[in-house]
């Protein structure tokens, strides 16, 4: 790694931690016995400080010497079909986890196709709220003793601290948007 570009880098994040924290390049040359002049350098990567020098702004930026250097991965967006994870059961309905890392979330989306007649396994009643959006076929929501019946279109959402189970009461391959929170699966 070039010089340069440590130093651009050291730079860049000691002036984005010192506008986090709300200070201004005179505030944080008083607390570290530095100059304002110095201080722009360094945010500006012309300047190397000493290790001495780095770790004391470091402390005085409120954060430690392993979090400064921890590089945060960039957040994941975006995601493909190709990244998606697919479950098929014995009667061929699918469950497609079209957000792999959801479990990390407060949501898991779930794309389903559920055969004509078939059903999910009843869900017991558990913490949580749960949303559907069903984008073709026609479905039947059992929500304890209440059955509901769903067209294209529409879409449901409800509380899941009751029984639960979700059936293709059509001729035709119903698919839904599944979104649960917290996620379940």
């Amino acid at each position: 790694m070039e010089l340069e570009y440590v130093n651009e880098h050291i730079g860049r994040k000691i002036k984005d931690l010192r506008n986090r924290v709300g200070l201004t390049q005179q505030e944080l040359a008083d607390r570290t016995e530095l100059t304002k002049g110095f201080i722009s350098q360094l945010e500006r990567g012309q300047v190397s400080p000493s290790v001495v020098t780095l770790l004391d702004l470091i402390e005085c930026l409120g954060t430690t010497a392993s979090d400064f250097f921890k590089e945060t991965e960039e957040e994941h967006v975006v995601f493909s079909e190709e990244g998606f994870f697919e479950k098929v059961d014995e009667a061929g309905n699918s469950i497609q986890w079209i957000v792999p890392t959801a479990q990390k979330y407060q949501m898991e989306p779930l794309l389903v196709v559920l055969k004509p007649y078939q059903s999910l396994e009843e869900d017991k009643p558990h913490d949580g709220e749960e949303f559907g959006y069903l984008i073709s076929g026609k479905l039947k929501l059992y929500l304890g003793d209440k059955v509901y019946q769903v067209k294209s279109g529409e879409s449901f959402y409800y509380p899941a601290k009751r029984r639960h189970r979700i059936e293709n009461s059509g001729g035709k391959p119903a698919k839904f948007i599944w979104v649960s929170t917290p996620p379940m699966f």
